[in-house]
């Protein structure tokens, strides 16, 4: 016997050659709750199965729908229901207990394809985007009072000022691992003067825009993701909308001032402490004194050198405050979705910071810089 609530049972006779169920009680939605709960009664696989109905007090749809999923939507012969329970129990019979085949699983071509459409719709909606951006910075040049030079000074606070303890921390580390790792092989050969070459060149070309760039991409290009994200679940955008401002102009083009400014700027900081740290390396390790170390730096790193670096952080910054901006607008309305596209943001604007790198490594190359 399978219990139930408020008179909800389900008696289970056997006999020769059939399996009698005897339905008692009220079969409602508020009287099976306890019995929807219950596993299904071990019936026979073979032989005739009777649904009896002679003591059911009340039926709705839940109900029948219970009954013919606890006897596994079994053919059964009604014996004893009234005749509207009856035509109830086959109007769920035939249509609420079939179940829909499972969705076909798509194939590993299927799949990739599927892949490769989104990630080109995404790389679409980013051009878009950079397009509308660039069309309303150009318009709030053309009439300086529409820019909001007070968010991007703001923007230069939290993105830049408020980064130079760990821009500089990392830079100083990465200085004196270049000039270790790298003054360890130069003394193998007597040329351990060559280290202000090394930490020099490697340094301001390389290390300190790549690596203010990636810090700030997890910083502050994650920030713009959450802030404009939590804005969208919020629905301030469409209030902004409403209210007929552009939320490009208020929220992404003083981002993207703000960072183009900072960046450069962090990225001299990091440039000098980087040679700074490679420097007291250098005299530690390699016994090269700062004035000798020095003076081949001014021999070896001319302006060029220390423009390129210099030069390629705007076009970094943008892409952390475009991706980052761009990610934000496409979170759903709801906290996970913000976390996606914040985690999204990241990584790609770290996987284009690298590609960009490289583009610029290919051009200087071929330009002779």
């Amino acid at each position: 016997m399978e219990p139930g609530v408020e008179g909800a049972r389900l008696h289970v006779e056997r006999g020769d050659g059939a399996t009698r169920l005897r339905a008692q009680g009220r079969w409602t939605v508020d009287g099976i709750a306890a019995l929807a709960q219950a596993p299904a009664p071990a019936l026979p696989d073979r032989g005739e199965l009777v649904l009896d109905g002679g003591a059911v007090e009340a039926l709705d749809t839940a109900g029948a729908w219970l009954l013919w999923r606890l006897i596994g939507g079994r053919a059964a012969r009604l014996e004893g229901w009234r005749p509207g329970q009856a035509a109830l129990l086959e109007l769920v019979r035939r249509h609420g207990t079939a179940s829909a085949p499972p969705p076909a699983r798509p194939g590993r071509l299927a799949r990739l394809g599927a892949r490769a459409v989104r990630q080109a719709r995404e790389a679409v909606s980013l051009v878009s985007f950079v397009g509308a951006v660039t069309l309303e910075l150009a318009r709030a040049l053309a009439r300086p009072r529409r820019l909001r030079l007070r968010l991007a000074l703001e923007e230069v606070q939290h993105a830049g000022v408020e980064a130079l303890p760990i821009v500089g921390l990392l830079a100083f580390l990465m200085g004196i691992v270049i000039a270790y790792q790298g003054g360890v092989q130069l003394r193998n050969y007597g040329a351990n003067i060559f280290v202000a070459d090394l930490v020099g060149l490697s340094v301001l070309r390389e290390i300190a825009p790549l690596i203010t760039a990636i810090l700030l991409a997890g910083r502050s290009g994650s920030a713009y993701t959450a802030q404009i994200g939590t804005m969208q679940v919020t629905e301030e955008i469409d209030a902004l909308r409403t209210l007929g401002l552009s939320p490009l102009e208020i929220l992404v083009v003083p981002k993207v001032l703000g960072l183009m400014l900072a960046l450069p700027l962090l990225t001299v900081y990091a440039g000098a402490l980087g040679v700074g740290g490679g420097m007291i390396m250098a005299q530690w390790v390699l016994e090269v004194s700062p004035a000798a170390f020095l003076e081949r730096f001014e021999q070896a790193i001319g302006l060029a050198s220390y423009l390129v670096g210099v030069g390629k952080a705007p076009v970094f910054a943008a892409i952390i405050a475009l991706v980052g901006c761009h990610r934000g607008f496409l979170a759903g309305a709801s906290a996970d979705s913000v976390g996606r596209q914040t985690t999204l943001s990241v990584v790609q604007a770290i996987f284009l910071i690298i590609v960009a790198d490289a583009a610029f490594s290919v051009l200087f190359s071929r330009l002779g810089i």
